[in-house]
């Protein structure tokens, strides 16, 4: 079955960072941090908007979070992610109320995650980015351990923590869209270049949904089973990107990244237990608040925490969670794709 790469302007379209409404038209922009692009984005398209205040509040507490310990620093950690949250819904148009929309409780005596309960709730501000990101805004409850399962960027330190549960994310790499030479069915592909992962073992662990394309025998290339129409001629430009944009929000669902030096890019495994169905965004949210209310009513369980097995893991969560939050969040305000420049050596 002859295939070909989908190209935008003389480049091959690839799976973008921002979920919704992404803008394959644009390069990536190169950006040491993206506070100041976001803020200079936001007063040339929502000068009106009380959306660069909520951004310039983020800003303000990431810049206090990183002068603070670890016991207190969950606490302006929160309020980056919540601000930061507030910004992208006014720039969307999506209501939300004054309630945070996440709440949290303890159970046991004994410090550990699975004994932190976070609750999502029904209505407020993480309920509007659950429905801004498509996802279910309704009442569900999980421990801070299967949040922190189901985070990539802290995932190969939790297995190494807790060393029980299968790895759930399987790195892949240069996640495209390609479509027939003789018709307009289309799909998502990527390929597995790691050694250790080319096996019909991890074919086996992907999500439903996600085969091995044989066409390849010579490579370990995987793909969505499920199409979308890709027509040719200027006069289907629209429709094709319609068409594009929702089956990329779908299958962002599975394919997700870590923020660094270069695109690292997971597809998330399924058929085990403890997965959560919902978007890194939302659960560093929800995670970070739980955090945060340790941190200011009872601040001695959560120095315990630091004192527990699973010390590490919870600093690597504080230690990276906001400028992966903050990465995506970007991302999805601007519909733009940010990456840190290069640099080279001075001779």
């Amino acid at each position: 079955m002859p295939i070909k790469t989908i190209q935008l302007n003389g480049r091959p379209i690839l799976v973008h960072k921002a979920c919704v409404n992404p803008d394959f038209n644009e390069k990536t922009v190169l950006v040491e941090d993206t506070w100041t692009y976001v803020d200079m984005w936001l007063k040339r398209q929502h000068a009106n908007s009380d959306a660069k205040f909520y951004w310039q509040q983020a800003q303000d507490f990431y810049s206090a979070t990183k002068q603070l310990p670890k016991t207190s620093s969950p606490l302006t950690a929160y309020y980056c992610i919540l601000n930061a949250a507030k910004c992208l819904l006014k720039v969307k148009g999506i209501a939300f109320s004054d309630k945070h929309g996440v709440t949290g409780n303890t159970t046991g005596t004994k410090a550990a995650l699975v004994n932190e309960l976070v609750i999502f709730k029904g209505a407020g501000i993480l309920p509007a980015l659950c429905t801004y990101l498509n996802e279910p805004s309704l009442s569900e409850t999980f421990t801070l351990r299967d949040i922190f399962y189901n985070l990539p960027f802290i995932h190969r330190a939790y297995n190494l923590t807790f060393e029980n549960q299968p790895e759930l994310y399987i790195p892949i790499v240069n996640p495209h869209f390609v479509k027939q030479t003789t018709n307009p069915k289309s799909w998502v592909c990527a390929e597995i270049i790691d050694k250790k992962y080319q096996n019909q073992n991890t074919i086996n662990k992907l999500p439903a949904g996600y085969e091995r394309d044989m066409g390849f025998p010579d490579k370990w290339i995987i793909r969505r089973t499920n199409r979308f129409n890709w027509n040719s001629g200027v006069a289907n430009k629209a429709a094709n990107f319609t068409r594009l944009k929702n089956y990329h929000q779908a299958t962002r669902k599975q394919i997700q990244y870590i923020y660094g030096n270069n695109k690292l890019w997971y597809i998330k495994r399924g058929g085990v237990p403890n997965i959560i169905d919902r978007n890194s965004l939302t659960l560093t949210f929800a995670a970070m608040h739980k955090l945060s209310e340790l941190a200011r009513y009872r601040p001695t369980s959560l120095a315990r925490h630091f004192e527990s097995q699973h010390n590490w893991l919870l600093s690597e969560f504080i230690d990276i969670a906001l400028y992966q939050y903050i990465d995506g969040i970007s991302s999805e305000i601007t519909g733009k794709e940010f990456m840190i420049p290069g640099r080279r050596n001075p001779k």
